[in-house]
């Protein structure tokens, strides 16, 4: 048994302010002295950026989908180990999962950690209602316990008085007001906050706005007494398998703003299988680092940066030259092909690639469509799909299988999709690829 102080960051939906409380109080928090776990329930890549800025560690994703509701506490214990106190944001609405079901949910992974729960609530435009709402969603589900509510765009002390009468009658604490405020929030366009990498000293500065407002506003020791009346958990922590190889492969990763889209884990499982992860800039670095045997290009918003990502011709040659084995997700997907919105990429793969008005998002429970440097024809996974990009043709020889159609490029050593997956779900992909990568 393991106890780890804990809590989760809930509301009743999108929009209400978990990622502003979440990120605010691990940087309040690591301010005041302690040291901080932080963890996003779901496949959410950016928030994470913006937790490792508060926390000053890696942000952790707690999927259930992705990798199962038995490595949640697993997965939840590896990243807490030697910390202080764990915050847990949600996805979504509190009891919002795939589908029909709450399956993945923030409700459910709350349940499978045993942690009470912080709920946020956007309270803008509600008065007395707003006890109405909480005493739903705790009514809703008798394993969910919401210890403590914060309250955030309240628009005036008169306001804040209705808000704390009303909560105050159904018992609920009411842990902290937070008032409208442009300084404590971050820029937003198509798939959702701009990444934290992309923003440099401009993120820094949100992150301490946001730390300084939670000190300011919220009951910081009431937040850690309801961390630490969290029970002990049955598990151990994760650790990735480790594997012997004939000789320590360098695999590069592909990092900087152009490719933010990266799980913690990923790197782990590469070096546990025995290879040395390194990463690189294909923004800026002339060439890939030196004796790279591998290539993991994860995703991003290389839309964005296209005609820089061009502009490196001297790495687009070296990418396009390499001949080992090379792993790439949604972004590495664009980067592969011959251009993205008309400007030219490394064109390992004969496709075109343009941004599109249509969102793809979702889980996807795919079949991996032939061997590949990941994993034998015929795997079943579930992946995570999320972009506005579209790539001419979409397949061929395919990566994948789901929905009834085939998806991504799966072609001597080259496995490219849209597809992304959490690879703590499945293990034995690092260590297919490594050693593919040691020959």
């Amino acid at each position: 048994m393991v106890t780890v102080p804990r809590l989760v960051v809930a509301a009743p939906a999108s929009g209400h302010g978990k990622t502003t409380v979440a990120t605010g109080l691990m940087a309040a928090l690591t301010a005041s002295g302690l040291s901080v776990s932080p963890h996003k329930i779901g496949p959410d890549y950016i928030d994470p950026g913006y937790h490792a800025l508060a926390a000053g560690r890696p942000g952790r994703n707690l999927d259930a989908v992705l990798c199962g509701e038995e490595l949640v506490v697993p997965l939840f214990l590896h990243g807490a180990s030697g910390c202080d106190i764990a915050i847990v944001e949600g996805v979504m609405g509190l009891y919002d999962g795939r589908g029909t079901t709450s399956y993945g949910s923030t409700a459910h992974v709350a349940s499978l950690l045993d942690a009470p729960v912080l709920f946020v609530v956007d309270a803008a435009a509600q008065g007395r209602s707003v006890a109405a709402a909480v005493a739903g969603f705790q009514a809703y589900d008798q394993r969910i316990r919401i210890a403590g509510v914060v309250l955030n765009r309240v628009g005036s002390d008169r306001h804040e008085e209705i808000l704390r009468t009303a909560l105050s009658e159904l018992g609920i604490a009411v842990l902290g007001v937070l008032r409208r405020d442009d300084a404590i929030s971050a820029p937003s366009r198509h798939l959702g906050l701009v990444p934290a990498a992309e923003r440099a000293a401009t993120a820094v500065s949100t992150v301490d706005n946001l730390g300084a407002a939670m000190a300011a506003s919220v009951d910081l020791a009431a937040v850690v007494g309801i961390a630490r009346s969290a029970g002990s958990l049955a598990g151990r922590p994760w650790q990735a398998p480790v594997r012997q190889v004939s000789r320590r492969p360098i695999v590069a990763i592909a990092a900087g703003p152009a490719f933010t889209f990266s799980y913690a884990e990923t790197a782990e499982l590469l070096t546990a299988a025995g290879a040395q992860a390194v990463p690189f800039d294909p923004l800026h670095d002339p060439q890939l680092p030196h004796g790279t045997a591998g290539l993991v290009i994860g995703g991003g918003f290389p839309e964005i940066h296209a005609e820089t990502l061009s502009g490196n011709e001297p790495l687009r040659r070296a990418v396009a030259a390499f001949d080992g084995p090379i792993a790439a997700e949604c972004a590495g997907l664009l980067y592969l092909s011959r251009e993205l919105d008309g400007h030219p990429m490394c064109g390992v793969l004969d496709a075109k690639a343009a941004m599109t008005p249509r969102l793809s998002l979702g889980y996807r429970d795919a079949v991996s469509a032939t061997d590949s440097v990941l994993l034998p024809r015929g795997v079943s996974v579930t992946g995570h799909e999320f972009h506005r990009t579209a790539v001419e043709p979409a397949a061929g020889p395919a990566a994948w299988s789901y929905d009834g159609r085939s998806e991504g490029f799966a072609i001597g050593s080259v496995h490219a999709s849209y597809l992304h997956l959490h690879w703590a779900g499945h293990p034995e992909i690092a260590s297919r690829f490594v050693q593919a990568a040691a020959g």
